[in-house]
Parts: structure tokens; sequence; C-alpha cells
């Protein structure tokens, strides 16, 4: 009886050495995220370190998390440009994607509808390749109009709903009417600007990182 008390209480203790080994290893693994977007995910005129995946990968580690955000933002891009390059911007291994797209189309006029058609394509790709998605949105400027905003705004909750993906709803929150954090063009986030974003969008970036770990556990 001795015998077999001590081999259970052997079989426990290795149980739970294992389990702390995994649980260490699990820890350690390095959560891979892709910003894809725009020059406001890519940093317009900015050095490398400034940009928003530069910024939020150290305000990520300083926290203690293992997280990588490469940086896969294009200036100029627009939804269309995202989805034709969304295969080779997220490579294999990618754990989750911070989605930014739509400033340019609405910039450009392009058709609300078709930002919407674009953006879902993307969705469905990066949910294909089991990539977790973080969709952040963006407001059409007012010179557009009032028929195009109502068009065009609603646009991001309307897929978040649909695909129940967490949003932050604008980018270019706590920035928009602040001079003092926008370059010159009067559009683009400063270094200053993008920390901004970086505070605000953090906590969410936290959470979408807890379910990312979620699913692979």
């Amino acid at each position: 009886m001795r015998f077999k008390a001590a081999i259970l209480q052997f079989g426990v203790m290795m149980a739970a050495v294992v389990s702390m080994v995994t649980s260490g290893l699990a820890q350690d693994r390095v959560v891979q995220l892709v910003g894809l977007g725009d020059s406001l995910m890519a940093g317009y005129q900015l050095p490398d370190q400034d940009s928003l995946p530069a910024q939020l990968q150290k305000a990520l580690q300083d926290k203690g998390l293992n997280v990588v955000v490469t940086n896969a933002g294009v200036s100029g891009d627009t939804s269309a440009g995202g989805l034709s390059r969304v295969d080779w911007s997220v490579p294999d291994g990618t754990d989750g994607v911070i989605l930014e797209l739509g400033a340019n189309d609405a910039l450009r006029g392009i058709a609300p509808e078709e930002t919407e058609k674009n953006l879902e394509a993307i969705i469905v790709r990066l949910k294909e390749k089991k990539v977790g998605i973080l969709l952040v949105g963006m407001l059409a400027p007012p010179n557009m109009g009032d028929d195009y905003q109502q068009r065009f705004n609603p646009i991001y909750q309307k897929l978040a709903d649909k695909h129940q993906l967490p949003l932050y709803p604008f980018i270019l929150d706590g920035v928009i009417t602040e001079a003092k954090l926008k370059l010159e063009d009067g559009m683009h986030p400063n270094a200053g600007g993008v920390g901004v974003i970086t505070r605000l969008m953090l906590p969410q970036v936290e959470q979408f990182i807890g379910t990312l770990a979620a699913k692979t556990e």
C-alpha cells in the first residue's frame, strides 16, 4: 500500500512539473502581430521607431508581454490595395492582425460599399488563415458631405458585429482635433500623436492578445 501511495504521489508531482514547464513555454512563446494598414500604420514621415507598430510593441513589452508587432503599413494604400497584398503581408505563423484601412478610400471618394466589400474580403481571408483580427475604424472627413459620411462611417461597426471582431472605433481618436499632435499637413500624426494613439489603443490590444492566447490553449 505504501508503495502504491508513493507511486501515486510521484505521478502527481510529475504532472505538476509538466504543467509548470508547459505554462512556462506558453509564456515564452512570442505572439506575432501584424499591423496591416496605410500611412497611419506605416508612420508617414516618421522614423521607424515612432510608427504605431513600433510604439505598440514597446508599450506591450514594457508590460512584460512577449509580443512582436510587424509593420505592414503602406502609405497611400486603399482597402483594395490591402486586399491585393494580404497574403504576403500576413505570413504564416501570424497570430493576429491589427487591420487599419479605409482612410484613403474616404479621401478619394471611393464608394463606401466598395470599401466595405474589400474590408470584408480581407477579414474572410484572414479568418481562413485562422488569424485573429482587431479591426480599427476610420471616419470620413466632413468635406465629403453628409450622405457619404452616413454610408461610410458605419462600415466598421457593421463588419465587427457581423464577424464578431473587436473594434477600435476611430484610429485618430485623441489626435484629430489637436494640431500639436499632427504633422504640418494637418492629417497625419507626429510621434507624439502616435504616442497618444498607442496609449488609447493599448488596453484593447492587450485584450486582443488575451483572446489569441486563449485560442491556443
